[in-house]
């Protein structure tokens, strides 16, 4: 019988190891989906450095920025969230958190429904060894099952577009949310000048992003220069700050708003994961502008604030947490549509599926070398 290649990670600060399990049984509303690439993502890095608040099933397998294509599905697997038909062949992406749809924040606020309070979660809280194994993105082959576990979300891709492309749509989609999230609150339209704090990958995504949905101008803060800021100029931030170059907050702060005018930004977005973002941000913005909270998925501390500022400047403070079921399609759709305006694939690095591969993924994603890790199982899926 075929074995199939699952990587694990012990806890934190382990090394992967890459074990191999049986070909499952489908059952009749599941489907094995073969990974053509999974993105290494910034929540992978934090899980990695201990940084998750909540306790963890390790071993497991890490990865939920995920591109397939369906090689085997049950009779009763045959249509996508948004009703779409599938079958063996089909292009997909499933995302990490998947709502019940059944608790009091499923039931009673659906437009939160990513504060649900039993979601299905691939890449986290599967363990590795809950059967058949298959329950994360840095592997040959992940599996699903709505009989098992009855949250999952399946998300058909155009037959046309790249599993690369596919793997994007988990990490844009949470930045398109975070800007619907200050529309809804009055404090984003079109023509505001915005500044994205972070230059990674969720940064990079954050600058397309804001162009798409109207921003009239945009700065990125982050660093490196290369291959990060350049990427971010190339995707429409018309400046950039390097934080390696201007090393104060008080410096940044004033070269931002030279850049933007004297009075500060309209929205300021943090995609950074660094939590001493906040301060600085908020002193980036106008009085009565708009600050965004969307890199700390996990953990990473605390630090030292003044509410007065927040109070004084009268400004609007907002946290984004991932999305709910009916915005993925919102990512997927971007960045199809949007398929050669943007050099979407510039922003990855590709590593092959071996325990050597995946350690230098984490390891350059960690150092910066990379605006995106990829792993990539089988390079004939998406070249």
């Amino acid at each position: 019988m075929q074995q199939i290649r699952v990587c694990t990670h012990a806890g934190p600060g382990s090394e992967p190891v890459i074990k191999t399990v049986p070909w499952p049984k489908v059952g009749r509303k599941g489907a094995l989906i073969k990974i053509g690439a999974c993105g290494v993502c910034g929540t992978d890095l934090h899980i990695l450095k201990g940084h998750w608040p909540k306790p963890l099933p390790w071993p497991f397998t890490l990865g939920h920025e995920i591109g397939g294509v369906i090689v085997e599905c049950g009779d009763e697997f045959t249509e996508d969230f948004m009703s779409k038909p599938l079958k063996v062949g089909s292009k997909v992406m499933i995302p990490p958190l998947m709502p019940c749809g059944r608790c009091y924040y499923c039931v009673h606020y659906p437009q939160i429904a990513n504060k649900c309070l039993t979601p299905v979660y691939y890449g986290r809280y599967l363990g590795f060894d809950k059967a058949p194994h298959m329950w994360g993105g840095w592997a040959e082959y992940v599996y699903v099952d709505l009989d098992m576990l009855p949250g999952t979300k399946i998300y058909k891709l155009p037959e046309d577009m790249s599993l690369r492309l596919g793997a994007l749509s988990e990490p844009l989609t949470s930045c398109i949310r975070a800007f619907n999230r200050a529309t809804r609150a009055g404090g984003f339209s079109w023509g505001d000048t915005v500044v994205i704090q972070g230059s990674g990958p969720i940064g990079i995504l954050a600058v397309a992003a804001a162009r798409e949905m109207g921003a009239g101008r945009v700065i990125c803060v982050g660093a490196p220069e290369e291959p990060r800021l350049k990427l971010a100029r190339e995707f429409g931030a018309e400046a950039t700050v390097n934080i390696e170059e201007i090393k104060s907050p008080q410096d940044r702060i004033a070269r931002v708003r030279e850049i933007v005018g004297g009075f500060g930004a309209d929205l300021v977005m943090d995609c950074s994961g660094h939590p001493t973002a906040g301060p600085e941000g908020i002193e980036m913005l106008r009085d009565g502008g708009t600050y965004v909270e969307m890199g700390q998925f996990t953990d990473a501390g605390s630090i030292e604030t003044s509410w007065h500022r927040i109070c004084t400047k009268d400004l609007n403070v907002l946290g984004s947490w991932g999305f709910t079921g009916n915005d993925l399609p919102l990512g997927v759709d971007m960045l199809y549509r949007t398929r050669d305006k943007y050099s979407w694939l510039k922003m990855q690095t590709i590593y092959p599926f071996t325990e050597e591969g995946v350690a230098q993924a984490v390891k350059d994603a960690m150092a910066m070398k990379t605006v995106k890790s990829t792993i990539v199982p089988w390079p004939e899926l998406v070249e």
